[in-house]
């Protein structure tokens, strides 16, 4: 005779199977980190006939991030709160806004801006670098010049006007001067976006490749553990992440990457004791059989058993009509 199933049962199963679907969702739905550095820019052509542009970076998080790298194609200093390692305001909180001006011989300059930024928060650690080209404005407006005192000059006798002799020719005018047309950026091809993101438990490396781009083969080398390549076609975004320990540090390479300086995961704030840098290097895999844990199995199950059958033996199953 089987006894019926307890509601509670079936209830505790149903709630079970709900918990583990909403676990799921949470994990696959859960959104991809989005920190990136705003950066834009306008250039025009001075009267001195300088090319004069002009930067803003904005920030896409609701904290403040940190400038790591700020390069120009433009030579020259950055005048303004743009600079290197300056704090980049939260997202609402302002801007950083920098100038640059340089005289191109060429008609078709290259004018771009790369900047990387890092936001650290409690869980993890971002770093994320954008590429932005110039857009032309025209010419720039004539900057306003001080009018110069007027002094009183001394007294002195009228000059006799001099006759103008009626044969001579009035000058020719000179012809004015062009303005020099506005040189025009040459577009850049489409370069693929990186980030490095470091959790208490990875570190993460992400590559966003533009439609138009070509292939990116990037290849990761730890200072412990085996080498991984990370294969990005356009339009694609691709991501490998190591096992974090207390060391580790990454080296990347590819096919025209200027910047292979090795990248060491940092460990955020909020991790728990022995989460991540608490290991001094990647963990061994498991070999063998756990024979502590089989013996101590086994035992339960032979006192549970001669306990059932105690039990079993004193209690007798009565029917009734």
């Amino acid at each position: 005779m089987n006894p019926p199933k307890s509601p509670f049962r079936r209830v505790a199963a149903i709630a079970a199977g709900a918990l583990i679907g909403l676990a799921g969702i949470g994990t696959f739905a859960a959104p991809a980190s989005a920190h990136h550095p705003e950066p834009s820019g306008t250039y025009c052509l001075t009267a001195d006939g300088q090319v004069k542009v002009t930067w803003t970076v904005g920030n896409s998080e609701n904290i403040d991030a940190t400038i790591t790298k700020l390069e120009s194609t433009v030579p020259g200093d950055f005048t303004g709160g743009l600079e290197k390692d300056a704090k980049l305001p939260a997202k609402g909180t302002g801007l950083l806004t920098g100038t640059q001006a340089h005289r191109f011989d060429q008609k078709r300059p290259t004018i771009e801006l790369t900047v990387e930024a890092r936001w650290v928060r409690s869980d993890r650690i971002v770093e994320e670098e954008r590429t932005i080209a110039a857009t032309p404005a025209g010419v720039c407006a004539a900057e306003p010049t001080p009018s110069p005192s007027v002094s009183t000059p001394p007294s002195s006798p009228p000059a006799s006007p001099t006759p103008t002799p009626s044969s001579a020719s009035p000058s020719p005018s000179q012809p004015a001067e062009s303005p020099s047309p506005t040189p025009t950026a040459t577009p850049a091809p489409a370069e693929p976006v990186g980030s490095i993101e470091s959790t208490c438990d990875k570190l993460t490396f992400t590559i966003e490749n533009p439609a138009d781009g070509e292939t990116v083969t990037l290849t990761l080398t730890p200072n412990k553990g085996d080498a991984k390549t990370l294969v990005v076609k356009p339009g694609e975004t691709g991501s490998v992440s190591f096992d974090a320990f207390k060391g580790l540090v990454v080296t990347p390479a590819a096919e025209g990457l200027d910047d292979t300086t090795p990248i060491a995961w940092e460990q955020p704030a909020d991790c728990a004791p022995g989460q991540g840098g608490g290991k001094d290097e990647p963990a061994l895999p498991l070999t063998g059989a756990a024979t502590g844990g089989i013996i101590a199995g086994a035992v339960a199950l032979l006192a549970a058993g001669a306990a059932l059958f105690v039990v079993a033996r004193r209690r007798r199953v009565r029917f009734t009509a």
